[in-house]
């Protein structure tokens, strides 16, 4: 079916947690809402999403099969493919394009592309991602717990992550790579938690059979290992946002940027009347349930927003037969007057 010259009142960019929770709350709201997925979940790799009351260890696919089929169910629209631009119509609505040319138009913009992870230029790094080449404890320290853990030092926060993953196992080791030396602080904060410090450059990983066995070292030696912790670079999937004038913002930590990001106010709101953002487009750190609940959130904004516009159009259309009848009196006054002689007051 082609949607083109259709218009809703709103389009979802990106089918994901936070665009499918927003897409099922306007539904909900009797809105016409149009779903545009271009069907690669940064998730993907995963397989189990975790810390998701009610859906603890869903596979990701299955989870997103639920949404589409709940928001359906009350109306919302989804189609395959990427949306590749938009922009702002005359009055006030957009039209997005996708990368087949259609085109819709929408009287509001819920936008949850999400991020990209940047994995570091490692050998073997980007294969076993998702797998046991891991990022956040809270997602996947349960399912390695008690295992050898190694951190790949990539970023100043690399220190902060060792200790935060020997919460899930006594077996942590920290390959210091390319980063400068530790301080005597730090140092002595991994040595009281029992955490080994690897110095030498990280060439690439040992993978026997589909399983990841150790890390490798410039001069070929290999420490055994079951799991790899990373820090990926961040980095929005902004290029629909941008093409409305929204610059992403660079998130730094300790002087150092993890990744970017398109603001927006606790809401969603962007800086462009009629945007909203939610998911890990607008928060690098959001986890499945806080996408989703973001979504949720944006929606309401949303819909309480084309509310008010709504009012504001009923209202001068109830006035308009007033002022046209008002119009019809004073041109007959003036006739009359002036059939009788009379001057007009002014």
């Amino acid at each position: 079916m082609s949607d083109k010259n259709q218009r809703y009142d709103v389009v979802v960019v990106g089918g994901g947690a936070a665009g499918l929770s927003g897409a099922l709350a306007l539904a909900r709201a009797r809105r016409s809402v149009l779903v545009i997925d271009a069907g690669s979940p940064r998730n993907a790799p995963a397989s189990h999403v975790h810390n998701y009351l009610g859906r603890e260890g869903t596979p990701p696919s299955e989870l997103l099969a639920i949404g589409r089929a709940e928001a359906s169910g009350y109306g919302a629209e989804v189609v395959e493919g990427e949306a590749v631009a938009a922009e702002k119509l005359p009055d006030g609505g957009f039209r997005v394009v996708r990368e087949d040319g259609s085109a819709v138009e929408a009287r509001r913009l819920l936008v949850t592309t999400g991020l990209v992870d940047e994995l570091p230029q490692v050998e073997g790094l980007a294969e076993r991602w998702g797998h046991e080449v891991l990022h956040c404890p809270y997602c996947h320290g349960w399912e390695v717990r008690d295992r050898a853990i190694g951190i790949l030092a990539v970023s100043p926060m690399a220190v902060h992550q060792a200790l935060l993953w020997r919460q899930w196992s006594d077996d942590v080791v920290l390959f210091r790579h390319l980063r400068p030396d530790f301080t005597d602080e730090e140092y002595e904060q991994l040595a009281a938690r029992g955490i080994a410090v690897v110095d030498g450059e990280v060439t690439g990983l040992d993978v026997e059979g589909d399983r990841f066995t150790g890390v490798r070292l410039a001069g070929g030696t290999v420490i055994p290992r079951e799991a790899l912790v990373v820090q990926p670079r961040f980095t929005a999937r902004s290029g629909l946002l941008e093409s409305l004038g929204l610059v992403p913002t660079a998130m730094e930590m300790g002087d150092h940027v993890i990744g970017s990001y398109i603001a927006a106010d606790p809401a969603g709101a962007t800086e462009v009347p009629g945007v909203w953002v939610a998911g890990n487009v607008a928060n690098l750190m959001e986890q499945v349930v806080g996408a989703a609940a973001a979504g949720l959130k944006a929606a309401s904004m949303i819909n309480m927003d084309l509310v008010t516009e709504d009012t504001r159009r009923a209202v001068d259309a109830r006035q308009e037969p007033f002022s046209a009848e008002a119009e019809r009196l004073v041109t007959e006054r003036v006739l009359g007057n002036r059939r009788h002689g009379l001057q007009e007051i002014r």
